[in-house]
């Protein structure tokens, strides 16, 4: 009685009886006592969970692993056919219904890691209204679409109706959703425990778990939450956790609720992107507005991260005033305002990102070179995934980060605890290094204003409407979405579509 039952059966929906106990999987004594002593913000790597029964070797094409047929033919159609290392290596265990524990860089193709496997396990199957299949949570609205959006295009062919769960929407229609039936829910912690408090939501027919980026959700402050969820789940079923890095915080997560996981790491959850350059700029306070604005108005898109709210909305509007096609993301606005801030951003309709920490992860723009820290994040989590919005999938792109004075010392500590060794130069406005690292250049100074795009409302009374949650600005018309101006680059770029 071992896993092999699970690896012969590989798209069974039938309990296996392989899995231990549920005392056993929500942690034996011995297991409760050690996390009873442990601080909960415990910092630095822990040691992995050793495999007992061994992993399937990877596969060299999709090809080669038995997916179904209609997941085949829409990943030939997006033009994808080599997985990535993290999929070549994870893909044959999961679709198997073993645990997995991956952690790869951001961009290095998560999301179609555990994606691929849940759909193939789900084939031919139908959810009660109200009772989901498969469970993927996520720490953020935008992380959720974004997962939503890169599933949907193999979701559909499989005939599997997808619901996005998260704040800031409209939860009547999310339960409507829920009601109508959803295979596979994709959720933020705190709407989905919402909806089942309002009875909208059960469980306990979920037999596949996905954690995406856990220890974003420690780090906020979700963890009572998840693992409330998860112990509604089925003990017997399948849980898969991804994440860039993996620090103590989600320790518990592994260890009480992934059963003999197959491990795989692409990179060191420090590990930099090899084709990111990271450039840390010293600047002075008085010429600080002026550095940032110069390189706002570059040739090209950017992302800036500021530290708060208020000094986001400060600076979108001295960059418009400046002439430089700039939008606001923060946690202060509506759900429908950030979608249609991402869209304009990713087709171009705004140049200027500038961002809080939301924006960290969960964001995918294809041919994104550079991202700036206005002001320096408060640890190397932090930096890491701000910089890994540049150079994914392969692609150049550089960090760079403005740095007062004050700021020299805890920036060099830092750039140690991510393992990185940036370029150090002193810059001043105006300065042609300033030009040569940034592509930094004056403003036009005739302020713009950002208009929105009128949305299209063609198919709003289509069969099938159900107001789920869907996607950018046009109001999709189910949980998988509909097309709209940034759909184009979620099919094709779906493997780098990975929770960051």
């Amino acid at each position: 009685m071992n896993r092999t039952t699970r690896t012969n059966d590989r798209y069974s929906r039938a309990p296996r009886s392989g899995r231990p106990a549920p005392q056993g999987r929500r942690g034996a004594p011995a297991r409760g006592a050690g996390y009873g002593r442990r601080p909960a913000a415990v910092q630095g790597e822990f040691a992995l969970p050793k495999t007992i029964t061994p992993a399937l070797p990877a596969v060299e094409a999709f090809a080669d692993l038995g997916m179904p047929a209609p997941l085949l033919a829409a990943l030939g159609k997006a033009g994808v056919t080599v997985p990535f290392p993290i999929q070549a290596a994870t893909l044959p265990n999961s679709l198997a219904g073993r645990d997995v524990l991956g952690r790869g860089r951001t961009g290095s193709g998560k999301t179609l890691a555990f994606g691929l496997a849940m759909l193939a396990r789900l084939e031919g199957q139908r959810a009660e209204p109200r009772q989901p299949l498969a469970l993927v949570l996520v720490p953020t609205r935008e992380l959720a679409q974004q997962v939503t959006d890169a599933l949907t295009p193999y979701a559909r062919p499989m005939k599997l109706r997808m619901a996005t769960v998260v704040g800031g929407m409209s939860i009547g229609r999310q339960a409507a959703a829920l009601r109508g039936g959803a295979e596979v829910v994709v959720a933020t912690p705190g709407r989905l425990k919402d909806l089942i408090e309002r009875g909208e939501c059960i469980l306990d027919r979920v037999g596949i778990t996905v954690l995406d980026e856990a220890d974003q959700m420690a780090d906020m402050g979700f963890m009572p939450q998840v693992t409330e969820l998860l112990n509604q789940v089925r003990t017997e079923g399948q849980r898969m956790l991804f994440s860039a890095t993996l620090d103590r915080n989600v320790d518990l997560l592994v260890r009480r609720y992934l059963h003999d996981p197959v491990v795989h790491s692409v990179d060191p959850s420090a590990g930099a992107v090899t084709t990111m350059d990271h450039h840390v700029l010293h600047v002075h306070g008085a010429d600080k507005y002026a550095v940032t604005t110069e390189i706002a108005a570059r040739d090209g898109r950017v992302i800036m991260f500021l530290d708060t709210k208020h000094a986001v909305d400060k600076l979108t509007e001295h960059l418009l005033n400046s002439g430089v096609r700039a939008a606001a993301l923060h946690g202060g606005k509506s759900q429908p305002q950030r979608t249609r801030t991402l869209t304009q951003f990713k087709n171009g309709h705004v140049t200027v990102l500038v961002a809080t920490n939301v924006a960290a992860r969960g964001i995918h723009v294809d041919q994104l070179d550079l991202v700036v820290n206005v002001d320096p994040p408060s640890d190397h989590k932090d930096y890491l995934h701000r910089g890994g919005r540049t150079a994914r999938a392969g692609e150049s792109g550089s960090v760079v980060t403005l740095v007062l004075p004050n700021q020299r010392r805890e920036m060099t500590r830092l750039m140690a605890d991510a393992g990185i060794t940036p370029e150090v130069a002193q810059v001043r406005s105006g300065e042609a290094e300033l030009s040569r690292i940034t592509g930094a250049q004056a403003p036009s100074g005739v302020p713009v204003v950002i208009t929105a795009p009128v949305a299209k409302r063609a198919g709003r009374g289509a069969s099938g409407s159900r107001g789920r949650r869907g996607g950018p600005a046009q109001g999709r018309r189910d949980g998988s979405g509909s097309r709209s101006s940034s759909r184009g680059s979620s099919q094709r770029q779906a493997p780098y579509g990975a929770a960051a």
